[in-house]
Order: C-alpha cells, then sequence, then structure tokens
C-alpha cells in the first residue's frame, strides 16, 4: 500500500484523510491497516512516532461508519495516562470529522460528570485510562457488553504502572467475540501472558527496533557533575534552536529546574503527576502552541507527551530504568524530522550510562563540556547549587569533647525520603 487511497475506505475518512494531508501510510500503518480491517486480532510493537495511534484508529472508524451501530460502546480504547487518553481524542476528532461518530475521554483529574455525560449522549467510542473506567464500571455507570473492539495502546507502560489487575478485571467485562489490536513497545513476560490470555490467533507486525533509538536521533553525551548541570543546559538554551523537552527523576526536582530556567530567561514548565490535570493541560498545551520553548517533565507523565517537532531531548537527570531512556529519546526524531537527545551524567553515574550503551549495542556520542564551564567560578551563579539537591549537608559541629555530634534520634544515621515520578 503506497497512498491511503488505495484502501477502501468511506468517503468520510478518505475526505478527512485528505483534509488532514494525510496521504502516504507509514510502514506500520501499511502492515497493520489491511489485517485490521479483514477483523484480525494484532499485536503491533513499533518506535515512538510511527504512527500507530493513526495505524489503529483508521480502521475502527471505517468499521463504525460501515457497520449499522447498535446502541452503547462500540468500541474502547485503554491507555496508560490521562495526556495519551486525550490527544488519541483529537486525532479520532480529526478522523470523524462531519460524521456521526463520537467519542469521550473517560480518566481520571477531570469532572466525571462531563465525562458521563458524552457516553450518555451517544458516544461510541471511549478511550479510558484503567483506574477511572473500572471506577465508572463498579459504580455500574458504564457497561462494556457491545463492546464489539479493544485496543490497548502503550500496553507494556499500563503494565509497569501496575495496572494489570484492573485490567484484567474491565477485560472480564468485554464480550469474548471481539476484535483486540495490542500496542507495545515491548514484549515481556506480563505482556505476554495477557496476549495468550486475550488475543484470538494474533498477527504479529513488528516495525523497525522496540530497543533501539530512530535512525533519526543523534545521541550525544556529556559527563557533568550534577552542580554544573544547569549551566550546560543554560548554554545549549542559547547555541540551540527549536523546542527542549528535558527529563528530570522528581517531580521536586522538575518543578526546581522549571523554575530556574524561567529565572535565567526562558521560557519553561513542568509536568508531572502531583499537577492538576488542568495544570497539565495548559503545561501540554502552551508547549505545543511554542508559548513555552522547554517543557520540563518526569518519565510517567512523559508518557502523555506526543508533540511533533520536538528538536531536543535533554536526559538531565538518568533514567530509573535503562528501557525508559528508549521512551524518552524516541519523543525528538518523529515523522521523518532529525532530532538530538542529550543525556547528562556524572562520574559517578558511568556504570548506569554503560547499562544504557549495552541495552543500545551502541556508544553514545560524548562530547566535551564547554571550557568556559570547566573553569567556572560556582558562586553567585544558576549553578551554585545543584538543581535536585533535596538535602543541605552541613559539617556538624564539634562537642565540647572535641566530638562531633550526633544528629537527633540518637540513632546516627540520616533517612532520605524516595520520591516517586
Amino acid at each position: 500500500m503506497n497512498n491511503f487511497s488505495e484502501l477502501s475506505l468511506s468517503p468520510a475518512l478518505q475526505s478527512n484523510l485528505a483534509r488532514n494531508k494525510f496521504v502516504q501510510p507509514t510502514p506500520v500503518q501499511a502492515a497493520s491497516i489491511p489485517q485490521q480491517l479483514a477483523g484480525q486480532d494484532l499485536v503491533i510493537t513499533a518506535q515512538t512516532g510511527t504512527g500507530k495511534t493513526l495505524a489503529f484508529l483508521l480502521p475502527l472508524i471505517d468499521r463504525l461508519l460501515k457497520l449499522k451501530q447498535a446502541p452503547g460502546t462500540s468500541a474502547l480504547i485503554l491507555t496508560p495516562t490521562r495526556e495519551l487518553a486525550m490527544q488519541i481524542s483529537e486525532s479520532f476528532a480529526l478522523l470523524a470529522h462531519n460524521t456521526s461518530l463520537r467519542s469521550a475521554v473517560v480518566v481520571g483529574g477531570m469532572n466525571e460528570q462531563k465525562q458521563l455525560l458524552a457516553i450518555r449522549k451517544g458516544a461510541q467510542v471511549l478511550i479510558a485510562t484503567p483506574g477511572r473506567l473500572f471506577d465508572f464500571l463498579e459504580r455500574r455507570l458504564v457497561r462494556l457488553g457491545t463492546a464489539q473492539t479493544l485496543i490497548l495502546d502503550e500496553a507494556d507502560r499500563m503494565l509497569d504502572m501496575g495496572f494489570l489487575p484492573t485490567i484484567t478485571k474491565i477485560l472480564a467485562e468485554l464480550p469474548a467475540d471481539r476484535q483486540t489490536i495490542f500496542c507495545s513497545a515491548t514484549i515481556e513476560q506480563s505482556v505476554a501472558h495477557l496476549i495468550k490470555s486475550h488475543l484470538r490467533n494474533p498477527v504479529r507486525i513488528a516495525i523497525g527496533s522496540t530497543t533501539k533509538p530512530s535512525d533519526h536521533v543523534d545521541l550525544h553525551l556529556y559527563e557533568v557533575e550534577q552542580d554544573r548541570k544547569l549551566s550546560l543546559l543554560e548554554k545549549m538554551l542559547q547555541d540551540e534552536r527549536g523546542s527542549f523537552l528535558v527529563f528530570a527523576r522528581t517531580k521536586h526536582g522538575a518543578d526546581r529546574l522549571a523554575k530556574r530556567l524561567a529565572i535565567s530567561g526562558s521560557k519553561a514548565t513542568a509536568i508531572h503527576g502531583d499537577r492538576t490535570q488542568s495544570q497539565r493541560n495548559q503545561a501540554l498545551r502552551g508547549f505545543q502552541e511554542g508559548n513555552y520553548r522547554v517543557l520540563v517533565a518526569t518519565d510517567v507523565a512523559a508518557r502523555g507527551v506526543h508533540v511533533e517537532g520536538i528538536a531536543h531531548v535533554v536526559n538531565f537527570d538518568l533514567p530509573q530504568q535503562p528501557e525508559d531512556f528508549i521512551h524518552r529519546v524516541g519523543r525528538t526524531g518523529r515523522a521523518g524530522l532529525r532530532g538530538t537527545a542529550t543525556t547528562f551524567g556524572t562520574r559517578s553515574e558511568r556504570g548506569e550510562i554503560r547499562k544504557i550503551e549495552r541495552l543500545l549495542e551502541m556508544r553514545l556520542t560524548q562530547r566535551p563540556v564547554p571550557a568556559e564551564l570547566q573553569s567556572q567560578v560556582m558562586t553567585g551563579s544558576s549553578a551554585a547549587a545543584p538543581v535536585h539537591s533535596e538535602l543541605k549537608h552541613r559539617r556538624p559541629r564539634p562537642t565540647a569533647a572535641g566530638q562531633r555530634a550526633r544528629p537527633s534520634g540518637g540513632s546516627g544515621k540520616t533517612f532520605r525520603r524516595r520520591e516517586r515520578s
């Protein structure tokens, strides 16, 4: 298939494809759309940014337009994050323009009455995160007995986030006689078990490597100590053009870094799990529209960041798992555009860098830290203190006997609370 016009799609769908200038399918779309139109269950693995959303939405919308629909939910799309659910909803609206098809977003952190009203008005497609949907099911506010299609997007991430028990209960509410589309970056043991239990003779479609970044992404590495990372990032912002998606390990670190960048003159905002849905929407929309040049994100929140044209991804902090490196850098170099992914690693993190390189089966291109940062005097500058310093280390005061005082509590131990993204 070289062109969408070669498919026997409904006229309204063909019109919307042309209207949005979708002409030539990506490899994952060319491979999966005919199979889905034929009614096959599918397992799709492909790199981020290869067009998986359109690959499953096009056949779904065509099927709904051509078949006489009974009242109730006809299709369910499950996603790991609110932001991803909303972006799928936006894509659905573009493709279903000027048709009778409607979708409803069912996610936490937003007004549930508005979501229920959209369902009751006749939405044929539910785009949901597992937690809020299961809450509606338990309260008998939603029924899934009429659903003919189930799509699990980023299934591996949903399982990583601990949703397996919830997903299993949701699937039990769906008819056994349905079409199931399963999109996952990796097929690990828990994912393979879910496929075996809930798909019928699925066709496997794998496009490219899901353990390596796109060839369109240049991978750079700076070995730089924590107290000079901010200065290095500020210099990159001065020297390079385009938007920056910057990854921080903790929610507190993301907020603090965004504030420091704003003080130094960059238009920056943060997105993480502690921000309200309204704040997250505003930050993401502002980044998409160019009101913010820098978006600082944690790994969990960034799962919903599907913004075209991101020029730079910066790993200000290393990911907690090497596999998350693939998801991070996949936010740039999308749709055939080139992008740059830069990683900051301290000397003590060399072992973590090697783990990432072994996973990639390649070495990151190490670049020298600019000379002016190497010789920078660390007083009175924005780099005077580490951005992610959670505790201030003070030299213990000597006691009268010339011994060091023990911290209060008597144990002599210092405890640091771990923060989740």
